[in-house]
């Protein structure tokens, strides 16, 4: 029979939730710390970044177009890319559903 790490931390005489660490996807403290400097950086220079982009759009219009794409993803993310892999043989079957 299987013990969990709570049983077997009380049966060693340890803390109910020691070694079970963070929850799996939340941020250490440093890296949120430094997410909310680059977004305070981010909202501070926004005026600045349009008069940035001017500047660089009158010596050159595609890097500046370059500039605004790479940052506006940040803003919209990319779509994921999908794959259907079916038999080649076989016809493909698209089922719409409505209503939900």
């Amino acid at each position: 029979m299987e013990t969990s790490k709570l049983e077997e931390n009380k049966a060693n005489g340890l803390p109910p939730n020691a070694g079970l660490g963070r929850p799996k996807g939340s941020p250490n403290k440093a890296t949120a710390v430094v997410r909310e400097a680059i977004a305070r950086m981010a909202e501070d220079n926004a005026e600045n970044f349009n008069l940035w982009l001017a500047q660089v759009a009158s010596s050159s219009p595609e890097k500046a177009c370059d500039i605004y794409l790479k940052a506006i993803e940040y803003h919209i993310p990319k779509l994921a890319r999908t794959e259907h892999a079916s038999d080649p043989n076989q016809p493909l079957t698209i089922k719409v559903v409505t209503g939900i």
